[in-house]
């Protein structure tokens, strides 16, 4: 089956210093932050997964980097994935034209 990720924080080291309930920084719990990273199992991530970001999203825990790199490291391990970078949107997708063309990528990633 076909995953779908949409404006998520992928690597959370690049959140070091907390995330969500999690107040320790990086330095002090280094396995959590391992743990909560998927992009830290890039390698082991076998199933087709599409990604949608808004492009301008400035949530400091959710930047488009985080989509970016986490694209890149399944491609550079062979993954089946896509990255869909929604342009003027933010953390939450409000343009008609964005909502409808995120519904399209993710009707047609699931169908394929």
């Amino acid at each position: 089956r076909p995953g779908i990720a949409r404006t998520g924080a992928y690597n959370r080291t690049l959140t070091p210093f907390g995330f969500q309930n999690e107040e320790r920084t990086l330095w002090q719990a280094p396995d959590v932050y391992n743990r909560m990273s998927p992009f830290m199992a890039a390698d082991k991530i076998t199933k087709p997964l599409l990604l949608v970001h808004g492009e301008d999203d400035n949530n400091p825990g959710t930047f488009p980097l985080q989509s970016e790199r986490f694209y890149q490291a399944l491609k550079g391990h062979g993954a089946a994935c896509r990255l869909v970078l929604l342009p003027h949107e933010g953390h939450g997708y409000r343009a008609y034209e964005s909502i409808m063309h995120c519904l399209y990528e993710q009707d047609q990633w699931i169908e394929r």
